[in-house]
């Protein structure tokens, strides 16, 4: 790391002075408020109010069983959606200045940087072979970050979208037409889909569901179309001559058209997010739409930015505090300040919130630190 010039995350070319799009930094630290304490804080608030709000709430911050979508099943597409937008940002810019050949070996760099980190994020070498994830959060955003960049350096627009519909379309027809070995008929069924069969014949190493992946290997091909979803909404982010009112509009637009189409979708092929299915490509992708196209009206075209900077910050060193939050247990440091009788003083639901405020406060305080340093994660 180089605290005396801006550097560069994984997600993004990051940096306080590098002219990037805020909303996009504030869009990613949105994602990431979910993922580092954010969630656990809004359950602990939630539990406070009436049963009939915590019916409706509390299943919303959790992820959906199997077949659904819940607001906490968009956290991990929407990360990647970004990283598909970061994509342009960054390597457009590196095949200007130095060509294809500099693009490909960033690509190569990161990604092997990525999936080492993501092996050690799940223990690394602690425990032993073959209770080591070689696949997990890190590596599947490490693989749809190495395609995505790939497909985006050899292939103008119209190539980028064949891929893209092409991974859709070839995945649904795969688990909607071919029966699964063994089976004799299609399914979606959880443990019984093709999906599922892949990761339990050919993914070596620890399964996270026991013979099962929900980051394996055959739902990354879906997962890359998520990711170029990014790539087509930062070109349209990054087209000089469309307005930028157009340009929320084709957001909001286009968002919700992907929503309603794979909702429908999901009609026949159930959206589901630990298969990765087409339909729940499409409404993750859509929201994510929406979700960017406000995050831009209102920061980049209104100006109003004064409520974002714990955003900001928290999005330009996002894989930073990911792993800080695996190595360092804030919520057990927190405990050591609110702990104890402090709890029980406060009671039960008040004692939990305090604490899980102060871990997410913890959380601010570094991000700050790191972005008040110019400190970012550089590979």
């Amino acid at each position: 790391m180089n605290a005396s010039e801006t550097a560069e995350t994984m997600a993004s070319e990051t940096g306080p002075t590098s002219g990037r799009i805020v909303s996009v930094d504030a869009l990613r630290g949105f994602d990431m408020f979910w993922i580092v304490g954010g969630s656990g804080f809004m359950v602990a608030l939630f539990k406070l109010f009436h049963p009939n709000v915590q019916e409706i709430i509390l299943p919303q911050l959790d992820h959906a069983q199997w077949e659904g979508f819940t607001f906490y099943d968009l956290i991990f597409p929407l990360f990647v959606f970004l990283v598909g937008m970061s994509t342009v940002f960054s390597l457009r810019k590196l095949i200007e200045r130095e060509g294809k050949w500099a693009a490909h070996k960033r690509l190569f760099r990161r990604s092997i940087l990525l999936l080492l980190m993501g092996i050690l994020y799940y223990g690394g070498l602690l425990n032993k072979w073959p209770e080591i994830r070689l696949l997990g959060v890190l590596q599947r955003i490490a693989l749809c970050y190495f395609f995505t960049g790939l497909v985006f350096i050899h292939f103008r627009l119209r190539g980028m979208i064949i891929t893209c519909l092409a991974l859709l379309v070839g995945y649904w027809a795969l688990l909607s037409f071919v029966p699964v070995p063994g089976l004799g008929e299609v399914s979606f069924a959880e443990g019984k889909n093709w999906a599922n069969y892949v990761d339990q014949h050919y993914l070596i190493g620890k399964r996270w569901d026991g013979d099962w992946d929900p980051e394996g290997l055959l739902s990354t091909l879906p997962a890359i179309s998520s990711c170029l979803i990014g790539v087509f909404a930062a070109l349209l982010i990054k087209h000089d001559s469309i307005d930028a009112q157009k340009k929320v509009l084709y957001l909001l637009g286009g968002g919700v058209a992907g929503v309603i189409i794979g909702y429908l979708w999901g009609l026949q092929f159930p959206v589901i997010k630990k298969i990765w299915t087409s339909s729940y490509v499409l409404v993750s992708g859509g929201y994510s739409c929406v979700l960017l196209g406000i995050f831009y009206q209102i920061i980049d075209i209104w100006k109003f930015k004064k409520w974002t900077p714990f955003f900001v910050w928290t999005g330009t060193n996002a894989i930073t505090i990911y792993m800080a939050r695996n190595i360092i247990n804030f919520n057990r440091l927190a405990g050591r300040f609110v702990g104890g009788d402090v709890l029980m003083l406060l009671g039960d639901e008040y004692g939990h919130l305090l604490q899980a405020l102060f871990s997410l406060g913890l959380t601010l305080l570094l991000v700050r630190f790191l972005y008040k340093k110019g400190i970012f994660l550089r590979f």
